[in-house]
């Protein structure tokens, strides 16, 4: 037999109406009542249909997550925590991995929307996407801008630039050279490179910033680093914006002879779990990649609830000692 409400409304010897109450928390329902109802979709087993409630609520209890790639240890890690805590307050989730690709940004936005998620939280690289204003979902953003409306919840850019870079110095690297994105990216991530620029300027040193895209591929990337080296033959440190980017200098370092870290010294940034089991010798900022997903939940939510949030949270990072510097 097919149990439906109105079989637990019979049972109860109430009407659908009450037994919708109950199930919703709506509307005043007396002790004895809510007892009988409860007795009953106990006796039942009846279980509500989940998306005639989301419907009567006004929401899906769905949140949408559109990052540029799962492919990459910070992103994989910041998305587990994302979901996990989510999932503990009773959401799903849907991922749109965009590839930086602002058309297929749009693509996933629209088909959030179309999916009536109840809010949004990005970390894609693309500025200023029309659709973001036309959404009208609550919406945080990690690490990026996306535009004046939606808040950012980002780490210690700054004072993470001033670490890493201060420890180069301390290791004894005079010809520093700092890998950055392109300014047309619109992220708090590159406070690391104005910092590590002041920090050059106060000792006296020569700044040298080399820009590696996010968006290449890994062959690109590969060449890039090669070419670095050659530009820069005196280079005998380098602050990398990521560790992904670290781990790919340490390998071009090796194939070229370039002994790391007596002739080159190297900080990372990021620090996700993953990297410091494969790469524990890589000294690097490393990002409060939980605490950063539990203040975008909290930040999200209360958007959802209509509450006010702050514009721009940032979250303090911390240095991991490798043999790298």
């Amino acid at each position: 037999m097919t149990v439906t409400i109105d079989t637990v409304a019979e049972l109860a010897g109430v009407s659908r109406t009450t037994v919708s109450r109950v199930l919703n928390g709506r509307g005043y329902i007396s002790v004895a009542t809510k007892e009988k109802v409860e007795r009953a979709i106990k006796k039942l087993n009846y279980r509500p249909n989940e998306v005639a409630r989301q419907l009567f609520k006004q929401e899906t209890k769905i949140i949408g997550l559109i990052f540029p790639t799962v492919d990459n240890p910070f992103f994989s890690e910041l998305i587990f925590y994302l979901e996990t805590k989510l999932f503990n307050l009773g959401y799903k989730v849907l991922l749109g991995n965009s590839l930086n690709d602002p058309e297929k940004e749009k693509k996933y936005l629209n088909d959030l929307v179309a999916n009536r998620v109840d809010g949004l939280i990005v970390g894609a690289h693309n500025y200023d996407i029309n659709e973001y204003h036309l959404a009208n979902l609550p919406i945080v953003a990690i690490d990026r801008y996306i535009n004046d409306q939606i808040p950012v919840v980002a780490s210690d850019n700054y004072f993470g630039g001033q670490l890493a870079t201060e420890r180069l110095i301390a290791c004894g690297a005079k010809n520093i050279v700092n890998t950055d994105g392109p300014e047309s990216l619109k992220t708090p991530a590159h406070n690391r490179n104005k910092s590590y620029q002041k920090v050059m300027l106060e000792n006296g040193l020569s700044p040298k910033t080399f820009v590696i895209d996010f968006n290449w591929e890994l062959k690109q990337k590969v060449s890039a680093i090669e070419r670095m080296f050659t530009m820069y033959p005196e280079m005998d440190g380098v602050f990398a914006t990521n560790d992904v980017d670290a781990a790919l200098i340490m390998q071009t370092a090796d194939q070229l002879g370039v002994d790391v870290p007596r002739q080159l010294k190297i900080v990372g940034y990021d620090g996700a779990h993953s990297t410091r089991i494969l790469l524990p010798g890589l000294t690097t900022v490393c990002q409060p990649i939980e605490k950063m997903a539990d203040s975008a939940v909290k930040v999200l939510l209360n958007r959802i609830n209509g509450l006010e949030v702050e514009k721009e949270i940032i979250l303090p990072v911390r240095l991991w000692d490798g043999y790298t510097s």
